[in-house]
């Protein structure tokens, strides 16, 4: 049995922001095992038209994700939330390895179980190609997004 990852259901608008800020300061770590520690073992993605079943295969796209995503920061914010569900949508920005940089757009809708864990997560992505000079997400890749950078909605996007 998976260990409770709180906030748990039923969320609250506060728990729901909680939730989803403990989501964005994991993948922003770039570290598939500590990410895929948020979700069920058998939990069901669809992320664009990939599909995803279980932890193992979830650490598996996520290496994958991040030797193409390089420089990788993501922002989400709460769209809708319910007392197992959260909406949430995001924009991220990396660069390829030939130093093309992208904003990728999205939402996702989560759903949890009792003990806190996502049993499904469904995204919908869109890359914008960008200029370098274009990026607003700004901070030190070696921890979480600051406190006092701007969210999306600060940020205009």
């Amino acid at each position: 049995m998976s260990a409770a990852r709180p906030p748990l259901p039923p969320f609250t608008r506060e728990t729901a922001i909680q939730k989803i800020r403990a989501a964005e300061d994991a993948w922003n770590s770039c570290d598939p095992e500590r990410v895929a520690l948020g979700y069920t073992e058998d939990s069901d993605w669809r992320n664009r038209a990939e599909f995803v079943q279980g932890r193992t295969a979830i650490i598996a796209f996520l290496k994958r994700k991040w030797v193409r995503e390089l420089d990788y920061r993501l922002i989400k914010e709460l769209w809708a939330f319910d007392a197992t569900r959260i909406g949430v949508r995001f924009a991220y920005e990396f660069r390829d390895d030939a130093r093309n940089w992208f904003r990728a757009y999205g939402n996702e809708n989560w759903e949890f179980d009792a003990n806190g864990l996502m049993r499904r997560r469904h995204a919908s992505i869109n890359d914008l190609p960008i200029k370098e000079s274009e990026r607003k997400f700004h901070w030190d890749r070696s921890g979480p997004r600051p406190a006092d950078h701007p969210g999306l909605s600060d940020l205009g996007m």
